[in-house]
């Protein structure tokens, strides 16, 4: 083999172009749920505590055949892009059979090499490009039988303050935590970016860590081998990786975890109250001044003892309000109550989404717009749900925003000032007011305010067309008062406006 090649297991997949006829290829849907099956049964023997504290035999629990069926279902499920083999997920589920057999000698045997990444650059929302680093489907699956076996191992010591990638936990845990801290005093955060964090891990330091808790040095060499893979840059340039674990497979969020898990307990050590999710950390205090000293002192054991950066721009000590975490502002009212806020980051995304999703030149139905649409506010008010109700009347302005640029769409469609005048003749517009509409010397988007567009086409045609996201919120606040009814009535009822300027949106 050449050395141009990377050295790594080798599989013929009936879809792949290496391939047999068309006649043998294996029945993908059959596959998938006979693997599913296998691993919902291998999933009811768990592992006891002594045994997953016992580490000198990892390796053959990674390659157990329960694990590597239930590692290649997660794969399966969650899809995702193929690696530089170009072999997809598809193709890896009808040949599962003679995958997990081969996977299983391999990796008993020492034999299994991970294959290069593929390096994919995705625009950041704030500017500039995050690379993603795409391993093959294969070598996804062993990331994802390492990742159900390391697990069990050091999830139970990571600190109670970090919330991402850790499984019961995320954004609605790390908000619920942030806002007892600003409760209690704490209106100051010393608010901390790592800059590259994914792209700068030191693999010795990390490597240490993982010795410290796993005897079995064959699943070291194995994760070495893993974060020493070739990267395959777009242009086809393969490159060496002295640092860094490639983003975007399933074992890099647990390693993350690890590396940044001593940060963590240095804080937790110094008496900080902190919320730290992947790389974004927020530490509150009580003053300024106490976040200038927090933010000096974490600086120098991030940079001289982690041996990461700091994102200048993008860290900063200042009250808590002000700042971007996860989506969200959260601030104090005068009373002390505590307000979860919609920032301003969010609130520009959400603008430039809506601009994608509602193009002015639609070229489809109104009523496929108008699906695509609600998939979308939905989950995003799945996600934003958490604010408080003083963010009522930004989305009773988005919600306005939102029928007027469909409007727009309904005055594009038309094409012509005297198609748009029968349309809002149909709809019941009085001849005046319909004229005034299609024939005025203005613009779609101002045309899309005039009260013939108003009466054609009203807030309540859209009310069973499309998701208000004041609606979206008001349903999951009840379900919130159902549960703090349970807890006892709330001691302070009466709106309180937030001592802060609050956040007009960009649209």
């Amino acid at each position: 083999m050449s050395k141009s090649k990377p050295r790594q297991l080798s599989f013929a997949f009936a879809d792949s172009p290496k391939g047999g006829t068309e006649s043998s290829r294996a029945d993908v849907s059959a596959a998938d749920g006979h693997q599913l099956h296998t691993a919902k049964l291998s999933e009811r023997e768990e592992s006891t505590p002594s045994e997953a504290a016992d580490t000198r035999c990892l390796l053959e629990r990674v390659a157990s055949p329960g694990n590597l069926v239930a590692a290649l279902c997660k794969v399966v499920r969650n899809k995702g892009a193929p690696g530089v083999d170009r072999i997809t997920v598809k193709q890896v589920a009808a040949q599962s059979d003679l995958l997990l057999g081969l996977l299983h000698d391999a990796l008993l045997a020492g034999t299994y090499m991970p294959g290069d990444i593929r390096r994919v650059w995705i625009p950041k929302p704030g500017g500039g490009q995050r690379g993603l680093g795409i391993p093959n489907v294969v070598d996804r699956v062993v990331q994802q039988a390492l990742l159900q076996a390391l697990e069990p191992i050091f999830e139970p010591t990571f600190h109670p303050s970090s919330h991402g990638f850790r499984p019961g936990r995320g954004a609605q845990t790390a908000i619920a935590e942030a806002r007892e801290h600003v409760a209690e005093g704490r209106r100051h955060t010393v608010d901390i970016d790592l800059s590259k964090f994914f792209d700068r891990v030191n693999h010795q330091r990390l490597l240490d860590r993982l010795a410290q808790r796993i005897e079995d040095a064959r699943i070291l060499r194995l994760i070495r081998l893993m974060l020493k893979a070739k990267v395959v840059l777009p242009d086809g340039t393969r490159t060496s990786t002295d640092e860094g674990t490639p983003q975007g497979g399933p074992l890099s969020p647990l390693l993350s975890n690890i590396v940044l898990d001593e940060l963590d307990w240095e804080l937790d050590r110094r008496g900080h109250c902190f919320v730290r999710y992947a790389d974004d950390c927020n530490v509150y205090v009580r003053s300024e001044r106490a976040g200038q000293r927090t933010m000096a002192s974490l600086r120098r054991f991030i940079e001289n003892r982690l041996r990461l950066k700091i994102n200048d721009e993008k860290s900063a000590v200042a009250l808590a309000q002000t700042r971007h975490f996860l989506g969200f502002r959260i601030g104090a009212t005068r009373g002390g109550r505590v307000v979860v806020m919609l920032s301003q980051r969010t609130l520009d995304r959400f603008d430039l989404k809506l601009q994608a999703l509602t193009p002015r030149n639609w070229g489809r139905s109104l009523d496929d717009c108008l699906d695509r649409l609600n998939r979308y506010l939905q989950g995003w008010m799945a996600y934003f749900h958490l604010c408080t109700r003083e963010v009522g009347r930004t989305l009773r302005y988005l919600d306005a925003h939102i029928r007027r640029r469909l409007r727009a769409i309904v005055i594009k469609q038309k094409k012509r000032p005297r198609h748009l005048y029968r349309n809002l003749l149909q709809r019941g517009v009085s001849p005046g007011v319909a004229y005034r509409t299609a024939f005025a010397r203005a613009g779609i988007w101002r045309k899309s305010s005039y009260p013939g567009m108003h009466r054609g086409y009203p807030n309540q045609w859209f009310g069973s067309r499309l998701a208000s996201l004041s609606m979206l919120w008001e349903r999951f606040d009840h379900a919130r008062q159902l549960t703090s009814r349970e807890g006892g009535p709330d001691k302070d009822p009466r709106f309180e406006e937030p001592d802060v300027r609050p956040t007009s949106p960009v649209l």
